[in-house]
């Protein structure tokens, strides 16, 4: 019986030490993408990546129209085919006709790569942004003792009341005034 007892006492100490501990977690959250549009190095991210997509579109678009003059030109000639030049016609025609085939899949070949180049020059653009961000968080999480920061941006945060803010000492820690948007 006193076996028992000291069983159950020291379940009951254990549960109650773990509940101490539980209670003495800190709770913290922030809004990432309020936080990144802040970060000046996301500004020069993002025009940086705008440029290079729109180099990307620009050399598609001299391709589509590389492609409608060879069309235009396949349609002119094939108004004036009469059976006098029927012969000569065709084999130019025919030719034309590989022609406008062969821009096609180079363009199909050049969007398929460009979407490729696109990717990840993303990536490469823009993880060091979220890296530098990402190590701001955890040092100012560590700094203040929290256990838990959640992302109050992502869809998985259902439901938050309490803990603290850390937007403000995550800028802070950027060097990031809240004047400068």
């Amino acid at each position: 019986m006193k076996k028992l007892v000291r069983i159950g006492l020291v379940a009951a100490s254990l549960f109650m030490a773990a509940n101490v501990a539980n209670a003495q977690q800190k709770f913290g959250h922030i809004n990432s993408a309020d936080l990144l549009q802040s970060m000046p190095e996301m500004k020069t991210a993002d025009a940086t990546f705008q440029t290079f997509a729109k180099q990307k579109q620009t050399s598609l678009e001299l391709m589509g129209a590389e492609r409608q003059k060879l069309v235009t030109s396949y349609e002119d000639k094939y108004k004036t085919l009469s059976e006098a030049n029927k012969a000569t016609l065709e084999k130019e025609l025919t030719a034309l006709g590989t022609s406008i085939q062969d821009m096609e899949k180079r363009i199909t070949d050049a969007q398929e790569k460009a979407q490729e180049e696109l990717t990840t020059k993303r990536t490469e653009i823009y993880q060091p942004v979220f890296k530098k961000a990402e190590d701001a968080v955890k040092a100012v999480a560590k700094e203040k003792g929290f256990a838990y920061v959640f992302d109050i941006s992502q869809p998985g945060v259902v439901y938050f009341d309490g803990g603290e803010d850390l937007l403000s000492a995550v800028k802070s820690k950027l060097g990031i005034t809240t004047a400068s948007k």
